[in-house]
């Protein structure tokens, strides 16, 4: 039972990192949802010392307004300073990070609370963190329903703006002429990256976060020109990786984390490789087999 926890809050969380991520992925962000795990650190601390708990849900409120500061200013910085996306993704949230480590060292340096335990997850724990209710009835790992309700928040939030984000993301010039604003649906956008980010990290860990972010949707890319098949692609492939990563990592007695990630790049290199279309080794195919038409004639 411990096995279907784990595969269920992974793809959960596999399909909504993925579905942002092939936006992140056509707009060249990809690296935000890495800039907003580590530029939280100070939303957390800052949680703690206001509240004085060191409650999850606290410090989730703490790390969700930090991250949309975090989007923000790396719009900011893109924007008004002429910094190149990646320049002020770097800046922003090493900046950003720094203030935690010092507020942690300055104000907190003698409570239990640093990055490891507060900013890292850890998928393996998820099923024995549960739900119990006031009643003392137990509903099951409270990861599943946090997963959950972020993948219905991001299925909805697609659904009902899928042409603006559509055209902000391919045609911003030709969606500003039409009356869409590409400011708004950006920070949209970013918002909702930073909701799954933040609400995600705490279950599957930062790194997974970001491994699920870009892997899949990158992979989907090479597979398909159909933007509606990449997402179905990518929800797909998310899915996948859940449910191999951690057979792989039951086998190997690895990290359940480290193990999804290994099996995202694996996939994305063998769609490097046989691609129907990008393939290295399916154009080394058709361009022989063409060279031998050629001859034979």
């Amino acid at each position: 039972m411990d096995a279907f926890w784990i595969i269920l809050s992974g793809s959960l969380v596999a399909v909504s990192c993925g579905l942002l991520g092939c936006y992140l992925i056509l707009r060249k962000m990809a690296m935000v949802g890495d800039a907003i795990s580590h530029a939280v650190l100070p939303g957390i601390v800052l949680a703690f010392l206001i509240s004085g708990s060191r409650n999850s849900f606290v410090m989730l409120i703490g790390a969700g307004l930090i991250g949309l500061l975090t989007t923000f200013l790396i719009e900011f910085f893109h924007r008004k300073a002429k910094l190149q996306s990646d320049a002020s993704i770097g800046l922003t949230f090493t900046w950003l990070f720094a203030v935690g480590v010092i507020l942690i060292s300055a104000f907190a340096g003698k409570v239990d609370l640093d990055q490891d335990c507060v900013l890292y997850g850890e998928i393996a724990y998820v099923p024995i963190d549960l739900w119990i209710t006031g009643a003392g009835q137990i509903m099951g790992p409270r990861a599943v329903y946090i997963s959950g309700s972020v993948l219905l928040i991001i299925l909805l939030f697609i659904k009902f703006g899928y042409k603006e984000l559509f055209l902000t993301t391919f045609d911003p010039a030709y969606a500003t002429s039409i009356g869409i604003s590409t400011t708004l649906w950006h920070y949209l956008l970013m918002g909702a990256v930073s909701l799954t980010t933040v609400a995600s990290f705490e279950v599957v860990g930062a790194i997974l976060v970001v491994a699920l972010m870009v892997a899949p949707p990158a992979t989907a890319y090479l597979l398909t020109e159909d933007f509606k098949k990449m997402l179905a692609y990518t929800a797909v492939l998310g899915i996948v990786v859940a449910v191999l990563g951690y057979y792989l990592a039951w086998f190997m007695n690895a990290s359940i984390a480290g193990a999804m990630s290994v099996v995202a790049g694996i996939l994305f290199l063998a769609a490097l490789l046989l691609s129907p279309k990008e393939g290295i080794i399916t154009k080394m195919l058709r361009n022989r087999a063409l060279r031998n038409q050629t001859q034979s004639i």
